[in-house]
């Protein structure tokens, strides 16, 4: 097996190099194209105004000055062409994705593109305790990932969708179980922006979320992390809301 890791918090992400330990217990070919620097929140952007950037740095691992969605189209279109990767690893990323992390991660992002150009892919998050950046579980990830990426190979990944895997904020062994979630949703009320001003005076402003009380709906990603399991989400590509588009198709009738 043939496996792309990638992510959104740059090549030197400590959260890379943990993906990499992953993706060798599964492989032994395995080729790591990241961004060059940290592309977190981006999405699934692209880069179309600007060229792409390629910077061998050693066998089999490349750097590039774009998104994560560009590392995954200059992987398989370009430094993997010749034989396109089986899997799609990306992260794992430094904090959960889960609820509206979705939409904004640049982790998430990464698998999407995978799973568009064909390719099975999973995004692979590790949490952390809100305010402390520098006390990460990464064992937590390293020590589970495995063993689970196996089993949603071997059942097979439908085309279409993705997995998004977030690891809770413990030790390995502390791990209470996995459960398949649904993506959840948090109070949007807790996003604020910080407003600052520079050394000449001008404002400017930070996206920040203050700390609240929210219970997360059971089954979901938020509350499988809370009661310290593993969270294992499928997401699907194809964001067409059915019943809606079946109610409207007979308004216009």
């Amino acid at each position: 097996m043939r496996i792309l890791v990638t992510n959104d918090d740059g090549i030197h992400a400590e959260g890379l190099g943990i993906l990499e330990q992953i993706a060798a217990q599964l492989s032994d070919d395995v080729w790591v194209v990241a961004p060059e620097t940290d592309q977190s929140g981006v999405a699934h952007s692209l880069s179309l105004s600007n060229p792409l950037r390629l910077r061998q740095i050693e066998e089999k691992r490349f750097a590039v000055q774009g998104t994560p969605t560009d590392c995954v189209i200059m992987a398989v279109r370009s430094v993997m062409a010749e034989m396109k990767p089986d899997l799609v690893l990306s992260g794992v990323n430094r904090g959960q994705n889960v609820a509206e992390d979705v939409t904004y991660s640049g982790t998430i992002a990464a698998a999407m593109e995978g799973t568009l150009l064909g390719i099975p892919s999973i995004a692979v998050s590790q949490a952390y305790m809100a305010g402390d950046r520098t006390s990460i579980f990464w064992d937590c990830a390293l020590q589970h990932a495995p063993g689970i990426i196996r089993r949603l190979l071997e059942e097979g990944i439908p085309e279409g969708i993705l997995f998004n895997l977030n690891f809770p904020n413990v030790a390995p062994s502390e791990v209470a179980g996995v459960a398949v979630t649904a993506q959840g949703r948090r109070d949007q009320e807790l996003m604020r922006l910080e407003p600052r001003r520079d050394g000449r005076g001008n404002p400017y402003y930070w996206i920040a979320f203050q700390r609240g009380k929210h219970e997360p709906a059971n089954g979901t990603d938020l509350r499988a992390l809370a009661e310290k399991k593993i969270s294992v989400t499928p997401l699907e590509l194809d964001l067409t809301h059915e019943p809606t588009m079946t109610r409207f198709a007979q308004l216009f009738a």
